[in-house]
This record gives C-alpha cells, sequence and structure tokens, in this order.
C-alpha cells in the first residue's frame, strides 16, 4: 500500500472524527501523482543502467580487441609483382623468395597494382591489407626545411656566377613558359667547380634561399653505404621525393666522392660506389624526364670526375668558382665587414691588393682575426694595424697549408 493512500484512512486524531470527503479526494489526486513520479524515477534509473552497460560493453570490446593485437602474430610486409586472377597474386617477400598467395575478402582490389607493399599472414601468407606509401625517413631529412639566411648579397666577387646559375636554376622553375616559346629544353644540372673555400656551398645556400622550390641538400659521401645496392636506392628515393616536390632543386656537395673516374680493376666497395654513379646518371638523364627538378653539383677535384657524368644533357652548365680578384676581394671584405666598427685608417681596396691569391673562407678569417686582435687590446673599433696582423698570420697559415697539400701530391705521385 502506498503512502498516499494510507492518507485515506487517516483520522484526525485529536477531534476523533473522520476526515471530510473534500480532503479525501485531494489526498487521493496526491497519491496519484506521487506514485507516477515514483513510476518516472525508475524508468530513468533503468535507462541511466541500459546506458552504462552499453559503454562497458563497449570498454570491454575495445579491450578484448587490444588483447587481440597484442596476442596475434606480426604481419609480414611484401611487395606485389602482379595480380594471377581475382583470389591470387605473386608478391615479393621481404622474409625470402617470390610467393603465390590468396587475397583476403576485405582487401580493396583497386589498390592491388604492382609495386604495392601489402601485409601478408605469417600462417597462411594472405595478403590481408594494403600498405601506404613509405617514405624513408633518412631520405627525409635531406630536404631543407630551415631555409638558410644566406641571400644573394652575401656572396662577393661572383656576379656573373649568380646570374649564370640564376639562369640555369631559378628562369626555368619560375617561368617554364619561355622556353617552350623558344622552343629549347631548358639545362638539367650545373656544375660549381673551383678551389676550396671559393664559395660553392655558399652560392647554394642562396639558391636555397632565394628560391621558392623545394630543395634538398646531399654529400656525396652520403650515397656511399656498405650494403649492396643500398646507395642506388637512396639516390632513387631522392629523386622520387624532388619529383613528388616539384618544383624541387638537389643539391650534391662533393660530388666527386660517387663520381669519380671508373676503372675496370677495384675493390666491391669501389664497384658498389660505382653502381651509385651509374643510378645518378640514370636519374639525370634517364628514361624518367626530371620535370621540374633541376641539380646542382659542387667539387674542387673536377680533374677526377667522371666523363660521363659531364657531358651535356647532365650537368650541361660548367660553372667555375676561382680564386677572387681585386675587386672581387674587395667586395669579399665589404661582406664581411658591413657589421664590424672600422676606425678611419681602414681601406679596403688596400686590403684586397695586399691579400693577392686568398679565397673568400681566408678572407673571413682575416676578418676575424683582426677582430680578435681588438677584442686583445680592449678596444671596440678594428683598425688597420689589427688587419695587418692578421693578414700576415693568415698568409703564414697559408703557406703551411700549401706545403702539406704539395707533400701530399709528391707522395701520391710516388705511389702512382
Amino acid at each position: 500500500m502506498s503512502p498516499g493512500f494510507k492518507d485515506l484512512l487517516n483520522t484526525d486524531k485529536g477531534k476523533g472524527a473522520f476526515m471530510s470527503s473534500e480532503d479525501i479526494q485531494d489526498n487521493a489526486a496526491e497519491a496519484r501523482m506521487s506514485e507516477d513520479d515514483y513510476v518516472k524515477y525508475l524508468e530513468s534509473k533503468v535507462r541511466e543502467m541500459e546506458n552504462e552497460i552499453k559503454r562497458l560493453n563497449m570498454k570491454i570490446n575495445y579491450y578484448k580487441k587490444e588483447i587481440e593485437n597484442l596476442l596475434s602474430p606480426p604481419l609480414i610486409e611484401g611487395v606485389l609483382l602482379h595480380l594471377i586472377d581475382g583470389n591470387r597474386a605473386v608478391v615479393r617477400s621481404t622474409t625470402g623468395p617470390n610467393l603465390i598467395v590468396y587475397i583476403s575478402e576485405s582487401v580493396p582490389r583497386d589498390k592491388l597494382v604492382p609495386g604495392a607493399r601489402v601485409a601478408l599472414n605469417q600462417r597462411g601468407s594472405t595478403i590481408v591489407d594494403v600498405l601506404p606509401e613509405y617514405e624513408d625517413p633518412y631520405v627525409q631529412s635531406f630536404e631543407v626545411i630551415e631555409r638558410p639566411e644566406v641571400t644573394y648579397d652575401d656572396v662577393g666577387g661572383l656576379k656573373e656566377q649568380i646570374r649564370e646559375l640564376r639562369e640555369v636554376v631559378e628562369l626555368p622553375l619560375k617561368n617554364p613558359e619561355l622556353f617552350k616559346e623558344i622552343g629549347i629544353e631548358p639545362p638539367k644540372g650545373v656544375l660549381l667547380y673551383g678551389p676550396p673555400g671559393c664559395g660553392k656551398t655558399l652560392l647554394a645556400k642562396a639558391v636555397a634561399r632565394e628560391s621558392q622550390a623545394t630543395f634538398i641538400s646531399i654529400v656525396g659521401s652520403e650515397l656511399v653505404q656498405k650494403f649492396i645496392g643500398e646507395g642506388a636506392r637512396i639516390v632513387k628515393e631522392v629523386f622520387s621525393l624532388a619529383r613528388r616536390k616539384a618544383p624541387a632543386i638537389v643539391f650534391i656537395d662533393e660530388i666527386d666522392a660517387i663520381a669519380a673516374k671508373r676503372i675496370d680493376i677495384g675493390t666491391s666497395g669501389e664497384r658498389e660506389v660505382q653502381r651509385t654513379l651509374m643510378q645518378l646518371l640514370a636519374e639525370i638523364d634517364g628514361f624518367r624526364p626530371l620535370d621540374r627538378v633541376k641539380v646542382i653539383a659542387a667539387t674542387n677535384r673536377i680533374d677526377i670526375l667522371d666523363q660521363a657524368i659531364l657531358r651535356p644533357g647532365r650537368l650541361d652548365r660548367l660553372i667555375e668558382i676561382p680564386l677572387p680578384d681585386r675587386q672581387g676581394r674587395y667586395e669579399i671584405f665589404k661582406v664581411h665587414t658591413r657589421r664590424m666598427k672600422l676606425s678611419d685608417d681602414v681601406d679596403l681596396y688596400k686590403l684586397a691588393a695586399m691579400t693577392e691569391g686568398l679565397s673568400g673562407a681566408e678572407i673571413k678569417a682575416i676578418v676575424t682575426e683582426a677582430g680578435y686582435n681588438a677584442i686583445r687590446s680592449g678596444r671596440r673599433v678594428v683598425t688597420r694595424e689589427d688587419f695587418e696582423q692578421a693578414v700576415r698570420k693568415v698568409l703564414s697559415k697559408k703557406n703551411i697549408r700549401r706545403g702539406i697539400s704539395e707533400e701530399r701530391d709528391n707522395s701520391l705521385r710516388v705511389m702512382l
């Protein structure tokens, strides 16, 4: 019996009389309302419990799936060679030979194309999934994301070389329609060569800064790998990355590390370097066009480069970066001293005349040494005497370096 119904029998104990009919009707209405509220409350509780059960079942299913993933054996990566029919295919497994395997019903057939990377079950080697395109992180690291803070204004004494480099590299990427109107194909690549310290890599940094293209920087020695075919694979993936992100520029510094003249007799390591070179030659001027990809190479040993990479059609332009002349040395001094406090007796033209035969890197060393001389003297201004001492010091070290290089060249001649 509900509490509201009990009130119907309630009497006024103080008066000893039964309740009036109006009071009884009011109490009955209140009892019905309280019973309806109680039912609604129970129904809401039931719904909350049902929702809680659903949530717990979802968590149970999630953890069951996680346990299955932890206990399931790993899948094997393979490469699809070709389809036999709708249910079978030939794959090259990373664990061994080529296999004829079945294809799971859940795998979309439109994604099964030759060369696709697939996942194979360990038990029956069934294709259970198609893997996404894979990019080697080692190759991705070659892309220059943070551009160097070097502009063409920071390169002194190389105005003609800068003009030619921009014509070969930047102009075809920014205005390809000009070459279509003229009816010629732009050069594919350019080789920067010259003595060390003359600005070859500095020019490449300026191109990376000024151009709006994707810039990929590689050192030639990074393509020399231990395992057979690994260097050629890296070269192929580098140019694939450049084609995907075109317009792009591929800069190969110290290209003589992989592009030296090929010889008939050599070790297995030298033959592997030659295979890497052949892949590079095929990428630059092979069956697949470079499209909007340009190649810049740099070396200070053009005399040992293989003739195949120097021919037109590969590195079309050979741009010499020589030792700077007097005007060039003056411009280099001007670039490196623009943020220095110089005294009135400093004459950059005279300093350029005193540094005959020095490279841009050696001129920068002179400027740095002159600043050190001022710091040792407790001054904040660099004087002519500071520069003259710096010139004498760098010239003396230069003679030592020349003596070492000459001794090395003589020993090599004796060995040969």
